[in-house]
């Protein structure tokens, strides 16, 4: 039964300074969350160091707010209904930045990774919520510019972490990564219920469905262990992997049945009903996952192969964030007039020959070879999400966005997890074919070889040195070819995948959303 009154008439769009503080609020919050997903990433070694701990079990303080994350993102279309979009994002803001708080006062790992769980679990709504906001509050003809930025933020978030973290790591005290967030989040949150509190959604009195809800920990939560762990154990060769994957595959099948026949599920799996949703989402998902893919080799090669910090390699990424930035704005200006499919299809082909650059690296590649394909795939950036989220989010009534915006993002988000476990297991795999072809076509006799050992001899070291020597950089031109074999590879995909845009309907003319204001 409804606890408000849905009758009541909708506020008119705020406007002057009232929309862009919100804007900046909106936008920041998504920011602060996506930025969590990554900032500890490079801050691992450092963590463990101090805390007395290994890197394996450090690397539990990312998979514990992956799970927790994975869980509550999907509920957010149970918890606005409960108790009002503007309350849950606004509670869920202050909630995470209580807890970043915790985290980054934590003085043991099994504080540390039990505030992660509740950071990821408190901050599920942030995402989802946030977006849902900026389509319900702005008119029809700033819906797309506010759109477009917030899905730069989105973008450039992940982008910023290891820049931010290892700046951080190096300089000051590990605990700052997350206490950060403090004040941003009590701004965010202040902000937020001072401007919205008057266009609260209505509310209704729901039971939980508590079978659902402990089937979507199971899977979720088996699932994320298994791709966080699985590279370190081996995959299925391990039977804790083994187990995992069982676990995850009962529990993922009775939880579809049952929230299919639940009158009151905590997932709305009807979504899938509509064609744009299902294609849209299937697409951006493969795109983003091949996108975060990348996102993640790249400073993981520069780190361990090409000699560069953990800030260096942030900055060789960073430069896609200040294209975006810029192109954002003009893509919400034009997407409200044109076939949004057109704008994907563009998007596809600009990562695409962002990938094929990276593929073409040459050895000695200097910062600015690095640094051009990610001006590049920038511009992507900044067209790829809002011209996917207006495809997938097509047709769909105004009650029925935030859970359609929680369950597209906790797709999005289990495709990244997928993605970087398959491209790190490939890189070494493919890293390891390419050394053991190396090696073959090496010969004692080879003049280069033989010239290159006795240069380092001739420098004071020895022959076990430098057979040492040798075989390092036979490794670097491994992980360099295995590097290139992934960046062509994403390319082809990513071209391959445009025809999955033209097999939606086309988006309503001259709107974000249909069924918006």
């Amino acid at each position: 039964m409804p606890a408000s009154a849905s009758a009541a008439p909708q506020p008119p769009p705020l406007v002057g300074m009232a929309r862009s503080v919100t804007l900046v609020a909106l936008a920041m919050a998504t920011f602060m969350q996506v930025l969590d997903t990554t900032i500890a990433n490079v801050s691992i070694p450092t963590i463990s160091g101090y805390l007395g701990v290994s890197s394996d079990q450090g690397t539990w303080v990312i998979t514990s707010f992956a799970v927790a994350n994975g869980v509550s993102v999907p509920l957010t279309g149970w918890l606005t209904r409960r108790f009002g979009i503007v309350r849950t994002f606004a509670l869920s803001i202050l909630f995470f930045t209580i807890a970043s708080f915790l985290c980054g006062i934590a003085q043991n790992m099994t504080e540390l990774i039990l505030f992660r769980v509740l950071q990821g679990g408190v901050s599920g709504p942030m995402i989802p919520g946030s977006q849902a906001l900026l389509l319900t509050l702005f008119p029809e003809s700033k819906k797309g510019t506010a759109l477009a930025i917030w899905s730069a933020t989105t973008l450039v978030a992940p982008i910023c972490g290891p820049i931010l973290g290892g700046y951080i790591s190096d300089n000051y005290h590990w605990g700052w990564i997350f206490l950060i967030n403090v004040p941003v989040g009590l701004i965010c949150s202040l902000v937020s219920w001072r401007f919205l509190k008057s266009r609260e959604s209505p509310t209704q009195l729901l039971k939980m469905d508590r079978i659902g809800l402990f089937l979507l920990i199971a899977w979720v939560g088996s699932l994320q262990v298994m791709l966080d762990q699985g590279k370190d154990l081996d995959w299925f060769n391990s039977s804790t992997i083994v187990t995992l994957c069982i676990v995850c595959g009962v529990s993922l099948a009775a939880w579809i049945i049952w929230e299919l026949t639940e009158r009151a599920p905590i997932v709305d799996l009807t979504l899938f009903k509509s064609r744009s949703f299902t294609l849209g989402t299937l697409t951006l998902c493969l795109v983003y996952g091949i996108f975060f893919g990348n996102l993640v080799l790249m400073p993981l090669w520069l780190q361990n192969n090409v000699d560069y910090t953990a800030t260096w390699a942030g900055v060789a990424t960073a430069p896609s964030g200040i294209t975006a930035l810029l192109v954002a704005p003009f893509v919400g200006r034009y997407i409200t007039r044109y076939d949004a499919r057109w704008f994907a299809t563009g998007s596809f082909v600009v990562f695409a020959v962002s990938y094929f650059m990276r593929a073409a690296y040459p050895p000695d590649a200097s910062f600015w070879v690095f640094a051009m394909p990610a001006l590049v795939q920038g511009v992507a950036m900044g067209i790829f999400f809002v011209a996917l989220f207006t495809i997938a989010l097509d047709g769909l009534p105004p009650e029925k966005i935030p859970a359609a915006s929680g369950l597209n993002n906790f797709l999005r988000i289990t495709a990244g997890g997928f993605a970087t476990s398959l491209v790190t297991t490939y890189w070494d795999r493919r890293e390891r074919f390419h050394q053991s072809r190396l090696v073959e076509s090496l010969s004692v006799f080879d003049p280069k070889l033989r010239e290159f050992t006795r240069s380092i001899r001739d420098l004071g070291f020895s022959s076990h040195s430098a057979a040492a020597n040798v075989l390092h950089e036979v490794v670097n031109q491994g992980f360099l070819l295995s590097s290139l074999d992934l960046f062509y590879f994403s390319g082809c995909a990513t071209l391959i995948l445009i025809a999955a845009c033209w097999l939606v309907r086309r988006p309503a003319a001259g709107t974000v959303i249909a069924g918006g204001e």
